[in-house]
């Protein structure tokens, strides 16, 4: 099996996996707020990268260094991901993978200022195209502005700091390191936020086996889209990612009787088609 095709198939367990924790996100989302699905998430997660780093004797690589870069990446991580489980309920579910798929245009904007990366010409194009998208996307004048909307284009926001700043510890810090702290970081923000009110809800039988879901689920994604980059660029990787649109949109249709909006696709095409620029002039002048 040659490394592309394997990396096609590390992209379709990705693509199943941030489906599969969209729909659980939204399933449980009317028993429990965005801080409690947080909480559970990390609390799970916790106990899995404490399993898989027993298993692996990675135990050793967890260190106290730059435990102020990992509270900022972290934050960052966890105000878009509740953002996003926040535009879950609120947006039909094309719409946010769309606006999702701006965070590499927010990671080209924001890098210069802080990573001392250079702004290039063609990078500076790819974001315009990237902006005309999510003004397709979102129509601003056709109807008011929703709370979802704005949720699902911040979380990008959220998610651009959070991959910088992860860029910055791959640098110093393992995986398993960065793991670790991701999930216990987060299950102590999680916490705070969710007990501010005196009212935690605890897990039910309902709810219960989707929180397994999401908890399994955004860490076997993220495990499957790191492979997949390590076996085949990124101009290769991309499209593929690309398919979680369609395939949340079919099944929110299914589901949840959400219309096909063609704009949504028509702008998405166009965040896409930035994104793809930017990383394929990327690779020619690295070539």
């Amino acid at each position: 099996m040659t490394p592309t095709l394997r990396a096609c198939l590390w992209m379709i367990g990705a693509i199943f996996s941030f489906t599969s924790m969209a729909i659980a996100g939204r399933q449980v989302s009317f028993a429990l707020d965005t801080f409690e699905i947080m909480t559970y998430r990390s609390l799970l997660g916790i106990a899995i990268v404490g399993c898989v780093a027993y298993a692996a004797g990675t135990w050793r690589q967890i260190n106290t260094q730059q435990l102020g870069l990992h509270a900022l990446r972290n934050l960052s991580h966890f105000t878009g991901q509740n953002l996003w489980f926040f535009a879950l309920t609120m947006i039909p579910l094309a719409q946010v993978f769309a606006l999702e798929f701006t965070t590499p245009i927010w990671v080209l904007l924001l890098s210069p200022l802080l990573l001392g990366e250079r702004m290039t010409r063609t990078g500076l194009i790819a974001a315009l195209i990237g902006f005309v998208g999510v003004l397709i996307v979102t129509r601003p004048g056709s109807a008011p502005i929703s709370a979802g909307l704005i949720a699902g284009a911040l979380c990008a926001i959220g998610f651009a700091f959070s991959a910088i700043f992860t860029r910055k510890l791959t640098r110093t810090q393992t995986i398993t390191c960065i793991l670790f702290y991701l999930t216990v970081m987060q299950a102590v923000f999680g916490l705070i936020c969710a007990g501010f009110d005196g009212d935690i809800a605890l897990p039910t039988a309902a709810t219960l086996p989707w929180l397994i879901v999401i908890g399994c689920a955004g860490l076997f994604g993220h495990f499957c889209l790191t492979s997949a980059l390590a076996l085949a660029p990124a101009s290769i990787v991309m499209p593929i990612d690309f398919a979680r649109l369609p395939s949340v949109a079919i099944l929110g249709a299914l589901i949840y009787q959400e219309p096909l909006d063609p704009y949504v696709f028509l702008g998405a095409a166009l965040i896409f088609g930035g994104n793809y620029l930017n990383i394929a002039k990327g690779q020619t002048r690295r070539s």
